[in-house]
């Protein structure tokens, strides 16, 4: 602790010391020329009595030496000392002139609002595609109790994080303090998710042998590549039967199976050859390419086939919903407000045309039909809350398909509104899967693809970047996502 003493001190006191201790350096050097100089005057000017020349002589061998001879090391010494004293005062005065300071650095600033709500926005990006990545390649080995574990729990936290952000979103909180706190609590969470399927990578590799898994890959690749005929025909014969705006959600998916299917083709090529030439790391890091790509070839290919199904049951639940509806209305009369009965009766008359009037799209249909009834207050079990569990489930499915297969480029907005949709109600997940979907779609459209040439296009490499099977890091598209969290995903290179 500094003294009172010290801390009383005038600041223009510091400028005294140099000046005292110079004062003490020069009265030392005084003193010893003031001692020194009788003697070199006596030896120098004085009257000496004569006497004889031996005796004198003898005087001077005796005695050593004259006085002269501690004058040059006395005066040595005192220069020695001016010249420490000078120096002295120099580097005080320095040290004390200095502004910046010596060792102390100050402490970095504190991350702006701004910089940890773009954090808070990359950690769920990135914990949803480690999450997403997980369940991909848990589909190709059983990765043992406690890979499963781990995946599940990442699965909680990242759940967490987005319902904390959702929050964030519609200003709770209000103050700057509790909101700030949540973007740390957003970024605690999803760095907890990645370090639980980090810590369970190296367990994961351990069960998964890649000649087996190249044998699995090989197995669905086979069995995908002769399904794409057919879902494409019935993908067709929906869009006839049902208008092409029943089947637009879903158009292009068997050109993009396809894509990842010739990705996949070249990977397992690979990964065979470097089987067979002892390079086991190739042999991985193949295996793992082409296990992504034949995965996200299933979820195109099954979204359409789900979706052409889903058609169909619309359309056949559609002439009992319509019925069920009316009853509810009927139910309703006399507490519903007007305007909304004269909604709902004007709507399931539109309905009842368009059945009857040429292709349609049920699902659309169905949505409309549940809305009306759910908007007077009713709607809340029998055939109508089956038409509402069915097209929220089809609207959800939908969004699900499109995000994981285009996360390379989908934001967190999307993942957030799809994350809530999963928790919400019937009525509310429709509607929040369905702009998930929609801001997912604007999100592609505004990323576009680096990797859209000619030849990355036709080996399928800007399909796997932008479906997150390649992380898009390099030219060639980059190291393949392999389980794990953030450190460990990118380990196969």
């Amino acid at each position: 602790m500094t003294s009172s003493l010290i801390r009383g001190r005038p600041r223009h006191a510091t400028g005294h010391i140099g000046v005292r201790v110079g004062h003490a350096v020069l009265g030392g050097v005084t003193g010893v020329v003031w001692l020194v100089l009788p003697v070199m005057t006596s030896t120098a000017q004085d009257p000496v009595p004569v006497a004889g020349g031996g005796t004198v002589a003898a005087a001077e061998a005796a005695d050593g030496g004259s006085a002269t001879d501690y004058v040059l090391p006395l005066v040595a010494v005192a220069a020695a000392g001016a010249l420490g004293g000078y120096g002295y005062v120099r580097r005080i005065r320095r040290a004390r002139s200095r502004t910046t300071p010596g060792i102390v650095s100050p402490a970095p600033p504190a991350p702006s609002a701004v910089d940890v709500e773009r954090q808070a926005r990359s950690s769920l990006v990135l914990a949803d595609d480690c999450v997403r990545a997980g369940r991909e390649a848990l589909g190709y080995v059983d990765g043992g109790e406690p890979v499963v574990r781990a995946l599940r729990a990442a699965e909680t936290e990242l759940a967490a994080a987005f319902a904390i952000w959702r929050r964030y979103e519609e200003g709770v909180p209000g103050d700057a303090v509790g909101r700030r706190q949540a973007l740390v609590g957003v970024v605690g969470r999803c760095a907890e998710a990645g370090r639980r399927l980090d810590a369970e990578a190296s367990v994961f590799d351990a069960e998964w042998d890649a000649g087996d898994a190249l044998a699995v890959a090989e197995g669905r690749f086979r069995e995908l590549a002769a399904r794409t005929g057919g879902v494409a025909g019935a993908l067709a014969e929906a869009g006839a039967r049902y208008g092409a705006a029943a089947v637009s959600s879903v158009v292009g998916y068997v050109e993009q199976a396809k894509d990842r299917l010739v990705f996949a083709t070249t990977w397992l090529n690979q990964a065979r050859q470097d089987r067979d030439s002892g390079d086991d790391a190739g042999s991985r890091r193949g295996v793992r390419a082409a296990e992504g790509a034949v995965a996200q070839a299933g979820v195109l290919l099954g979204g359409v086939q789900r979706l052409t199904q889903e058609l169909r049951t619309a359309a056949g639940l559609l002439p009992a919903a319509l019925t069920g509806a009316e009853a509810e209305l009927a139910g309703v009369r006399a507490t519903a407000l007007p305007p909304r009965r004269a909604h709902a009766d004007a709507v399931l008359a539109a309905v009842r045309e368009e059945v009857t009037g040429g292709p349609y799209d049920p699902l659309d249909a169905l949505r409309r039909v549940v809305r009306a009834v759910e908007g007077t207050g009713g709607g809340r079990s029998g055939v109508i809350a089956a038409g509402a569990e069915l097209v929220a489930r089809s609207a959800l499915g939908a969004a699900d398909d499109f995000v994981g297969t285009h996360r390379g480029a989908v934001g967190v907005e999307a993942r957030a509104l799809l994350a809530e949709a999963g928790r919400a109600a019937p009525a509310d997940a429709d509607r929040l899967a369905r702009k998930a979907r929609e801001l997912a779609e604007r999100d592609v459209r505004a990323h576009g693809n680096p990797f859209a040439g000619d030849a990355a296009h036709g080996s399928g490499v800007a399909g796997a970047v932008l479906g997150g099977v390649l992380l898009g890091e390099e030219g060639d598209g980059g190291p393949v996502v392999a389980f794990g969290g953030p450190e460990s995903r990118g380990r196969l290179g």
